[in-house]
């Protein structure tokens, strides 16, 4: 079956909702805000929903992988500003053999992957 697929959006959770917000501007995502209780972060023709709202075995089991073009300028970006907020946590960069990531926890917990794959 061929999908003609135009995008893909997931939803995430939030903890606290303003700060989430502010962190997904500050790392570089433009906000549509939809109602008063969800926005849409996009950069690119990419993006996904952010919902005032937190389940935390939903928010703890929820990982997002976000390719990059340049994953050390990538890093040194978000090494700064992971700083900036607390319970913020970011890895170093981890090489494998199918290509290279770090790992960002957000200010609620949620993984994101952000990576290269090699080839």
């Amino acid at each position: 079956m061929e999908h003609k697929i135009k995008s893909i959006r997931p939803f995430i959770g939030a903890r606290d909702y303003e700060l989430s917000r502010q962190f997904y501007k500050d790392l570089g995502f433009e906000e549509v805000v939809i109602p008063s209780n969800m926005s849409y972060f996009k950069s690119g023709d990419f993006g996904f929903y952010l919902q005032d709202a937190y389940v935390k075995d939903w928010v703890d089991n929820t990982m997002l992988f976000m390719e990059v073009e340049d994953l050390d300028a990538q890093f040194e970006k978000i090494k700064a500003l992971s700083q900036k907020y607390k319970g913020v946590r970011l890895s170093g960069i981890v090489y494998n053999d199918w290509g290279n990531e770090f790992f960002l926890h957000d200010p609620s917990g949620i993984l994101w992957h952000i990576g290269v794959f090699l080839g």
